[in-house]
């Protein structure tokens, strides 16, 4: 790039050269005037010595008279310092104040006498052979009787206008340089004067460009400048505002965004990312900086996402879709909408991706449909024997009493079930209403109370299975509670354990403050639960064994009842176990 010049030095030079050359201009058109008017002084002060010597001269020549006419012209250059030469038609000397004319040669050769004698006043300056200088000759035609009869010279040696003229070229020599260095310095004044305001205003310029909107520039004394500088202060003024529209617009339209529990993404046509919110960045485990000027697919590899974006982009259409997505070993299941991304001419600048996490609502999903199955299913398998054995039992066929007996008490059996399942259903819909409106009755309680009456309460089963419970409790352990819930939880957990622990086996139930939370943990030497069961063991009507669990009076919804209670205490219950080796329940209540 060409180096650009400052205002300035192109303004002072410019200045100075035009002064430069106007100087010169007038300094040499005053030394060729002053020149040219000595000379021509010179010119008549020795044509009006001619004229004063030319009546003499004219009656020496008729008769020609040689001897007088030298004399008078010697005697005459000594009273007007100038050097007088008579020459005659034929070219001779025949007088002369300087040398013998007859040592002289022919004058017909010279410019001013031939000019002379052809009845004009000759002028002509040259250099002088005899004296060695430059001279100034003028010579006038003698006339007699209107006839020509020689030409009477003068002339004067130009050295000394030479000299005068050298002593007025080095006077304005002097003054022109005088002039010259006071016309640099107004230059350089007038050069800053214009220059500054323009440097404060391109100053001004860079500190608006930089984002100091705030400052604003002097008013010059100059009109044009002055209403440049307003215009520029206006303009900043103006700009600030519009700055700070964008700004408080960009925030408000972060605030949304970020607001947003769905991840946005704006792309160009080439898929590369423009805009992005956090939620989608922590859709993705990344950071917005990342996403940020790179093509979207290189960050979200999957290969349905890439179809909707390719076709929503290609077709002009809007698109939505879940797709599966798997990272850090964990699925899931994300919304994708994807629609054109139109300016205000409706002309297509990219995509704008709308992102949903619904795993979590397609698990509900799941779960509702399996609930609903399940309600179903746990439901309709006691009616279906109770109406059979009600159809059987109408038609009046049988006459044993004791197999009446043993149907009713079959009908009576299924009827308890269905008892039990309504029963755990409206606790369970009780607990989870109470825990949304927070209703349930927190109240300072000793954990090993509650303990042991839960104990109390499974006390037949215990005795039935011949199994040996242990409960390990710290002192004076409490916690604000509900008791009749944590209770009913206990009983739940502990019910499970003696009903999968084999007989003559330990049960050991312990209750401690750890990782600022307390914990109470129910272990049984039962069968174990295999880990793929482990996260869906809290569902509602999920059971590992079905088959098993109808044997042993189950309903399905008893673990599903403790994660609940667990919950509307603030807490949650976990659970470890390995196939063969038991298993481990533990309640985590708050401090």
């Amino acid at each position: 790039m060409k180096n650009k010049k400052r205002l300035i030095y192109q303004l002072f030079p410019s200045y100075l050269i035009i002064t430069l050359l106007s100087l010169f201009a007038v300094s040499w058109y005053m030394v060729s005037f002053t020149r040219q008017f000595y000379l021509d002084r010179t010119r008549v002060e020795l044509q009006l010595n001619g004229r004063m010597l030319e009546k003499q001269t004219v009656r020496l020549i008729e008769p020609l008279n040689e001897a007088a006419i030298d004399r008078l012209c010697k005697e005459a250059a000594g009273d007007i310092d100038t050097r007088v030469t008579v020459i005659l038609p034929d070219g001779r000397v025949v007088g002369d104040s300087e040398e013998m004319p007859a040592q002289m040669t022919s004058h017909l050769d010279r410019e001013e006498v031939r000019q002379a004698f052809q009845g004009r006043v000759g002028v002509s300056i040259r250099h002088s052979d005899t004296l060695k200088m430059d001279m100034m000759y003028v010579a006038l035609p003698l006339r007699a009787d209107n006839k020509l009869v020689g030409v009477m010279r003068t002339s004067l040696p130009v050295t000394a206008i030479d000299e005068r003229i050298g002593t007025l070229r080095t006077r304005i020599a002097i003054g022109a340089l005088l002039v010259a260095l006071l016309a640099s310095a107004i230059s350089w004044y007038v050069s800053r004067r214009i220059s500054k305001p323009i440097e404060h205003m391109r100053d001004g310029a860079r500190r608006f460009a930089q984002g100091e909107l705030t400052h604003r520039l002097p008013l010059p004394d100059t009109y044009e400048f002055s209403g440049l500088a307003e215009t520029l202060n206006r303009m900043a003024e103006q700009l600030q505002q519009r700055m700070e529209e964008v700004t408080s617009q960009r925030k408000n339209t972060e605030a949304v965004l970020s607001s947003m529990r769905e991840g946005v993404i704006a792309t160009d046509m080439e898929q590369r990312v423009i805009s992005m919110n956090t939620a989608a960045a922590s859709m993705f485990s990344t950071s917005v900086e990342t996403f940020q000027g790179r093509s979207i697919l290189e960050v979200i590899r999957n290969h349905d996402f890439r179809e909707i974006m390719d076709r929503s982009l290609t077709n002009r259409e809007s698109i939505e879709s879940d797709i599966l997505y798997y990272q850090n070993g964990r699925e899931s299941t994300f919304s994708v909408h994807c629609t054109p991304l139109v300016d205000e001419m409706q002309k297509r600048m990219g995509g704008l991706v709308v992102i949903s996490d619904v795993t979590q609502l397609r698990r509900l999903e799941n779960m509702r449909r399996d609930f609903a199955a399940s309600v179903s299913h746990e439901i309709k398998t006691p009616l279906t024997a109770i109406k059979g054995f009600v159809e059987t039992l109408s038609t009046g066929d049988l006459d044993d009493s004791e197999e009446i007996r043993r149907f009713l008490e079959i009908i009576d059996k299924h009827v308890n079930r269905l008892a039990a399942i309504i029963d755990d259903l409206m606790q369970l819909s009780r607990i989870e209403q109470e825990n949304e409106f927070q209703q349930i009755g927190l109240e300072p309680a000793r954990i090993e109370d509650v303990l042991q009456a839960a104990i109390g309460f499974c006390g037949e089963s215990i005795q039935n299975k011949a199994v040996d419970v242990r409960l390990s409790c710290e002192d004076d352990l409490s916690g604000t509670i509900d008791a009749t819930l944590l209770e009913q939880a206990a009983v739940n957990l502990l019910d499970n354990a003696v009903k999968y622990s084999p007989e003559n086996s330990t049960i050991r139930i312990e209750a401690l403050t750890a990782d600022n939370e307390i914990q109470i943990r129910f272990t049984d030497q039962g069968m174990g639960i295999s880990k793929k069961h482990l996260p869906r063991l809290f569902e509602r009507f999920y059971r590992v064994d079905k088959a098993r669990s109808r044997k042993l009076g189950g309903t399905g919804l008893g673990l599903a009842i403790v994660k609940h209670i667990a919950q509307a205490h603030g807490g949650r219950v976990t659970v470890e176990s390995e196939l063969g080796q038991g298993s481990t329940f533990t309640l985590h209540l708050p401090v």
